[in-house]
């Protein structure tokens, strides 16, 4: 069973900074429950396939563009916190964020987005 950190991880550098359709799928499957709530400023989506296509467009919206980690994980028993960056490889990132999530069962249940300022 993936830790917390694991799968904070996986969400952003397994989910949604992959390109590949079959690949996130499959990392999808892994990382989240089968009615993941995922929150952000845009709206809300639930499921598998409302979360792959919502990875999808972002990555479509910003070609060449690659999510990083922007600092450590942090861990409070079932809750994971991750700060991001998006932006060209190796130029200024664009948009900074972070994400919240609320594990059970060994797999992410709830997803929250916050935006910062880049």
């Amino acid at each position: 069973m993936a830790t917390v950190a694991e799968l904070m991880e996986a969400n952003l550098l397994k989910v949604f900074n992959e390109r590949d359709d079959e690949r996130r799928a499959k990392a999808i499957a892994e990382t989240y429950a089968a009615d993941i709530e995922f929150a952000d400023p845009d709206g809300v989506t639930s499921g598998h396939e409302e979360l792959n296509a919502k990875a999808r467009g972002l990555l479509e919206q910003s070609p060449g563009f690659v999510f990083s980690p922007d600092g450590p994980v942090l861990v409070n028993h079932d809750l994971g916190h991750l700060a991001w960056q998006l932006g060209p490889e190796g130029a200024p990132p664009v948009a900074r964020g972070i994400d919240i999530a609320l594990v059970e069962d060994g797999v992410i249940k709830k997803l929250y987005t916050l935006l910062r300022p880049a």
